[in-house]
């Protein structure tokens, strides 16, 4: 019997370094944007060649279709999940296939997290979904297409919530550089204002200071005209005192 399978892929660009997505991974549940994972366990893990080789065991729930509840109840369905972490290439590739129901609907699906030039992380997904139910296959084949597009949503949304959370200063980072090159670039012109400032202070004081050594230099020459002033008064004191008497 020939199976055909169906197949999709997604890429989501994640704003965390390869080594902060890693770390999260395992920390991905529970998360709001992931109810339908149930359980998790890590089975075995082991290091070989200077990889890590994990392998987990989840359990997961999702509702059908009215159309759906004719072949299977909405039960918890086992999910195998193995990986291969390359800190060398700095690669790490999940390879995931449900245990259970695989004849009504199998997925398989593979992802790969891989450093970028700009240290953001690209997650790329692929999914090959088959069904062996006689004529129903191409439409239950949709259905999964459908549905993995959907729970990559759910799991990219959930998987920056559990990101945010672990790493809550990185997130910002990426996007605060520009905000932080801009108030670089704009620091000359704060000191420029600032030297504008203090120059028109200093030209104001030095102002004052001219205003007031001209008003100083007002005042000596007043009181030297006074003082020369009272000198002739007091030497003619006596003709003055003539003066007046002859016109009394």
């Amino acid at each position: 019997m020939v199976v055909t399978a169906s197949t999709c892929r997604t890429e989501t660009v994640f704003d965390y370094s390869w080594k902060h997505v890693v770390s999260a991974y395992w920390n991905r549940y529970p998360n709001p944007s992931s109810t339908h994972v149930l359980t998790e366990d890590t089975i075995k893990r082991e290091v070989r060649d200077g990889k890590l080789y994990s392998r987990r065991l989840l359990s997961k729930t999702n509702p059908v279709p009215k159309w759906g509840a004719r072949f299977y109840n909405n039960v918890p369905v086992k999910i195998v999940e193995d990986s291969v972490l390359d800190p060398v290439k700095k690669t790490f590739t999940t390879f995931t296939r449900n245990l259970g129901m695989k004849k009504i609907m199998k997925v398989d699906e593979i992802v790969v997290y891989s450093e970028q030039k700009d240290g953001r992380t690209l997650a790329v997904r692929r999914a090959y979904i088959s069904s062996q139910v006689f004529g129903f296959s191409r439409a239950i084949r949709a259905f999964g297409i459908e549905r993995f597009k959907a729970n990559g949503n759910k799991a990219s949304s959930g998987f920056n919530y559990v990101l945010r959370r672990m790493f809550p200063q990185h997130q910002m980072a990426a996007t605060s550089t520009p905000t932080t090159t801009s108030q670089q670039s704009t620091q000359p012109a704060v000191t420029t204002s600032a030297s504008t400032q203090y120059s028109d202070t200093a030209v104001a004081v030095n102002h004052s200071s001219t205003n007031s050594n001209s008003s100083s230099s007002k005042t000596e020459a007043l009181k030297r005209t006074a003082k020369i002033g009272y000198e002739f008064c007091k030497c003619h004191a006596s003709k003055i005192t003539q003066l007046f008497s002859v016109r009394n």
